[in-house]
């Protein structure tokens, strides 16, 4: 069982950065696909970011692409995101999740390829 908490979320105006954190809970991280997604008010979940399980890969949703950064450091069984340039169409609740992976070195953006979620952390982007 895997145990995702989000940090890092609040309130910003627009222009500005924040650096969003997902702890896992397992033994072996490293073995672990990551991801960031998130939700605005009445939109469906999308994908802001994935990392392979050995960080070689990325993959970015357009509307981040250049403004957001996605890394992981497996010595804190942490993935990070890096948002610079917010805007106000970036408010939402934004989840981590994880996937074992037993093969190859892939960045997942689908969210059903996700074994495990956390329970969100709020980014607010004021005008």
């Amino acid at each position: 069982q895997v145990q995702l908490v989000e940090s890092g979320g609040g309130l910003v105006q627009a222009g500005g950065s924040l650096r969003l954190s997902c702890a896992a809970s397992v033994r072996t991280f490293s073995v672990y696909a990551m991801g960031w997604f998130r939700q605005a008010p009445g939109k469906e979940r999308e994908s802001v970011a994935a990392i392979s399980w050995s960080g070689d890969s990325t993959s970015y949703a357009d509307s981040v692409k250049g403004r957001c950064t996605i890394s992981r450091d497996d010595t804190k069984n942490t993935v990070y995101l890096q948002m610079n340039s917010l805007k106000s169409e970036d408010t939402a609740v934004y989840y981590c999740a994880a996937k074992r992976v037993y093969s190859g070195s892939y960045s997942y953006i689908q969210a059903y390829e996700y074994n495990y979620w956390g329970q969100g952390t709020q980014v607010t982007v004021s005008t």
